[in-house]
């Protein structure tokens, strides 16, 4: 492999080139960090230039190679830009993060149509159109696909449907995906990511789709954004298939499969719970 028209700092990632999508906070940001720390060159992306600017800055200043963009990632066309900017900036890509979508805090029978449109619309095509702008460079340096998705779409969660509906659209395209592109030597792999520390400023779309604060979550059941976004990084360097993050997420999985039904009991159980902190 030639030399990159960047400078390659030593690491597990040295010499590659990621793009990690809503990277300019959260998870995103700490995942664009530790793929920097690691050797990678990353593109960051956000819809909030002030902040992207200032996760970018950031990492910059901590000299990493970094370049940010300004996309909507349910616009095809903001897509192109976003592969763009990694070819113009550091001449190839080798790793997609796909981690922007928006969550939700309603029940079905009360959201409006276009709310429930627009969160599915993030969580999928935020995901397809990233992939299918980079897709023709990823084949060719053999690189790797990460989908976030979340333990919400290994079993239905109350308040979340169409952001469940979502993630889990996104597992079964990875699946997919992997089976039609077997030959070629691209990674797919998908991330459910279980509760995890928000910034403070974090808001999900509510039955109107106005922002409010996500639902009361446990600290216990919660883990660091730096912690999730490590796993992440190790997922993509160890190129696995699925990754579920904590205990929680792996005992749904394990219930989910084999009694299913009890796994409602403790869904709707701890629903209650969670409904009795807001009263």
């Amino acid at each position: 492999m030639s030399s990159p028209p960047f400078p390659a700092r030593p690491g597990v990632f040295a010499g590659k080139v990621a793009i990690v999508t809503g990277s300019e906070s959260g998870i995103g940001r700490e995942t664009a960090r530790l793929l920097c720390e690691a050797g990678a060159a990353v593109v960051l992306n956000g819809r909030q230039p002030e902040r992207l600017e200032h996760t970018r800055q950031a990492l910059a200043a901590a000299g990493h190679a970094v370049a940010a963009c300004v996309a909507d990632v349910t616009d095809y066309a903001a897509c192109e830009l976003l592969v763009e900017t990694a070819l113009a900036h550091f001449g190839r890509l080798d790793v997609l993060v796909t981690n922007a979508s928006i969550s939700q805090r309603a029940y079905f029978a009360d959201m409006q149509p276009d709310v429930f449109r627009q969160v599915l619309d993030s969580n999928v095509y935020g995901s397809v159109y990233p992939l299918k702008a980079a897709l023709p460079h990823l084949l060719a340096s053999r690189g790797s696909v990460t989908f976030i998705s979340s333990i919400s779409a290994l079993n239905g969660m109350p308040s979340g449907s169409a952001y469940c509906a979502g993630k889990a659209a996104v597992s079964n395209l990875a699946h997919t995906l992997r089976l039609e592109l077997a030959e070629t030597g691209l990674h797919f792999g998908v991330v459910h990511i279980g509760f995890t520390q928000n910034d403070p400023e974090k808001r999900v779309l509510d039955a109107a789709g106005q922002p409010v604060p996500i639902a009361y979550r446990p600290t216990r059941w919660q883990k660091s954004q730096a912690e999730v976004a490590a796993i992440i990084v190790r997922h993509i360097r160890k190129r696995r298939r699925r990754t579920v993050i904590s205990l929680l997420g792996r005992i749904i999985v394990l219930v989910h499969s084999t009694l299913p039904r009890l796994g409602d009991w403790i869904v709707l159980r701890t629903l209650k719970k969670m409904r009795k902190f807001y009263e």
